[in-house]
């Protein structure tokens, strides 16, 4: 099944974001080379794909795993997590829909 993790930035998160993306893409990259991501981005702080200084606000991954706890647990040993990036994380069984 497919889940939905929501997550939201600290105040000022872009060096923490810059110090630990090598890491997060790479476990992203992982998941995708499984088959098993569907979608993964950051939320911008401003209306633009450039936000500059303003940075990200959070970031959703919807991604296939085989429970609740297994993608909680995925979620829970991101680096993001690790270098204090996230103040919050929620995972969601998602469904897709469409396309």
């Amino acid at each position: 099944m497919h889940y939905a993790i929501l997550c939201e930035d600290v105040e000022n998160s872009m060096p923490l974001r810059k110090s630990a993306r090598p890491a997060h893409l790479a476990r992203l990259q992982a998941l995708a080379d499984a088959g098993k991501l569907l979608a993964a981005g950051p939320h911008p702080a401003l209306d633009t794909t450039e936000p500059g200084d303003a940075g990200f606000t959070g970031s959703l991954i919807i991604a296939e795993f085989d429970s609740l706890e297994a993608a909680t647990a995925w979620a829970d040993s991101d680096p993001y997590v690790d270098a204090g990036v996230f103040s919050k994380i929620t995972v969601k069984p998602y469904m897709l829909v469409l396309p």
